[in-house]
């Protein structure tokens, strides 16, 4: 498959003009923009160049909910023209099930090897761990049960990390530790959940870059913090359901980025308030932005954001999910928008 080079954006547009052609790859030297998944359809005409997918596109049904939707997506091998626009990417389809089961590999396992053939050497990947070593509670139909592998070091060792880090080698960044929300009568204490997590991160590798979102605002505590500090892991601030604001969370770490080898990590997932079944909906099938009160802030905040890492000389990477607005590409877009405004603002 002909695509074009990594040359292709242009070299004498500023940034914001090239976001304004879907090229992202730099806005400056401290931000990273990418997407949560990518091969989505509905990104014909803005990342993906629809003549050479066109006799390649295939479905595939996904529940979500009580309803179910008929996907279309790209092959694998469009990751290729996905980097020539962005910069970054999060593999999220890691999150369902290990790489390795029994000593066997699984069929996350076969996709990832695929999208590994065709990384360039430059790009750069995050990947989001399994939920059934990081969730305290698992769905099993109807109802959720406790988790026997939760913070099964060895297991993680042995299923996820070892395979993925042998996959991916350099292309990997980074690895997404997403922590489901507590409800108030089911969380433990933070300082067991600290505690806990302290013998987690002593006991696997480090390095390629630890990145926890806690969805349960009792937990983003100096308790947790001090454990992921300890341990060279970054906290993520994520713009999800029942979080309180991204500017909110900041202010809560002192006003300072929880890095991982220097980095640190945006989330972009839901609209304040709306549930990833009924965020789903509202945005499927991912070709348009969809209105939403809490989006302007959103974006302004992340611009925000923005600034204050290129100020604190810290790499921050920007990571936006369909279900933020509807569309990544033209999210991304308005908070590069937003980011020029601001910067444009501070120098007056």
């Amino acid at each position: 498959m002909k695509v074009m080079d990594n040359g292709c954006q242009p070299k004498d547009h500023t940034a914001l003009q090239a976001a304004e052609k879907f090229f992202f790859r730099n806005i400056h030297p401290l931000i990273s923009i990418g997407t949560a998944s990518d091969r989505y359809k509905g990104w014909l005409g803005q990342i993906y160049t629809e003549e050479l997918y066109k006799e390649q596109i295939t479905c595939r049904t996904k529940k979500v909910g009580k309803s179910c939707f008929r996907e279309q997506v790209l092959p694998v091998d469009s990751v290729r023209e996905y980097f020539h626009h962005f910069s970054t990417l999060e593999i999220d389809f890691t999150f369902y099930a290990p790489l390795l089961e029994n000593g066997s590999p699984t069929a996350c396992h076969e996709t990832l090897r695929q999208y590994s053939i065709h990384l360039g050497p430059e790009d750069r990947v995050f990947i989001k761990a399994p939920q059934m070593f990081f969730a305290q509670k698992l769905r099993r139909g109807n109802s959720y049960v406790p988790n026997e592998n939760y913070l099964a070091s060895e297991k993680y060792i042995r299923q996820f990390h070892e395979p993925a880090t042998a996959l991916l080698g350099s292309n990997l960044k980074g690895i997404i530790f997403e922590q489901e929300y507590q409800r108030q009568s089911e969380r433990m204490p933070p300082e067991e959940l600290a505690s806990r997590l302290d013998v987690f991160f002593g006991a696997i590798p480090p390095g390629n870059g630890r990145h926890v979102e806690l969805r349960t605002e009792s937990y983003c505590c100096k308790a947790v913090r001090e454990v992921f500090e300890k341990h060279g892991a970054g906290q993520i601030l994520s713009h999800w359901t029942w979080l309180p604001s991204l500017k909110a969370q900041f202010v809560k770490a002192a006003s300072r980025f929880i890095t991982s080898g220097g980095q640190a990590v945006i989330r972009l997932m839901t609209p304040a308030g709306v549930r990833y079944e009924d965020a789903y909906a509202r945005a499927f099938p991912f070709d348009r932005i969809v209105e939403d009160r809490t989006r302007p802030a959103m974006v302004e905040q992340t611009a925000k954001l923005m600034c204050e890492a290129v100020e604190k000389n810290v790499r921050l990477n920007v990571i936006i999910n369909n279900r933020a607005a509807g569309n990544a590409p033209l999210l991304a877009q308005m908070i590069i928008g937003e980011f020029a405004r601001q910067k444009d603002h501070a120098r007056r």
